[in-house]
């Protein structure tokens, strides 16, 4: 689905899409022998669905977290315990034993942008991995030791390039659950130190 069909159908929110549906089937699958005591994090929660998703399903304690305020009052609004936060920045380190993203990962013409929460949902600038890069970059210091990271990306945006900067961060990279559709493949991957 592209920005012109998430637009009519939502201006403020990400709303559950295939992309959320195959991330909260492999996260939950995941997660289901968790500790009780576990926390994981959602960043990007959208509609918290994923998120709710994760906190029905599974025994950790979930926490949605996203930029968008509205985003974070719908999570809220659906019972999530939800915060606002820049991908994983005001977190402690070592906090987490894991993480779930549905990244804004669509390639974008940055000449060609709305600059509004639904770009910034969807958009991961000219190669897809604006929004992944810095998110590599800093997850490692919020995980647990034994943590792990449940990354959703797209053929678009580029799987091996993804697991190859995840490998320079110090993660090892498995594909859990994919799903192929006209014009993209949608791969969760987990990462792992």
């Amino acid at each position: 689905m592209g920005l012109e069909d998430q637009r009519d159908v939502e201006t403020d929110v990400y709303q559950p899409a295939e992309d959320s549906h195959l991330l909260a089937d492999a996260a939950c699958e995941n997660l289901a022998d968790a500790d009780e005591g576990s926390v994981v994090l959602e960043v990007g929660t959208g509609s918290g669905y994923v998120a709710g998703r994760i906190d029905d399903e599974t025994p950790a304690r979930e926490i949605a977290a996203d930029l968008n305020p509205h985003a974070v009052r719908q999570a809220r609004e659906a019972g999530l315990e939800a915060v606002r936060a820049d991908l994983v920045a005001p977190f402690a380190d070592g906090a987490l034993d894991a993480v779930v993203f549905n990244p804004p990962y669509l390639p974008t013409d940055p000449d060609n942008e709305w600059d509004d929460w639904m770009e910034r949902a969807l958009s991961g600038g000219e190669d897809g991995r604006a929004v992944i890069d810095p998110f590599l970059a800093d997850v490692g210091r919020v995980l647990a030791p034994d943590g792990s990271v449940y990354l959703l990306v797209s053929s678009l945006t580029g799987v091996d390039e993804v697991v190859e900067a995840a490998g320079e961060h110090g993660f090892s990279a498995a594909a859990v659950a994919d799903e192929s559709f006209p014009f993209e493949t949608l791969t969760v991957l987990e990462l792992f130190r």
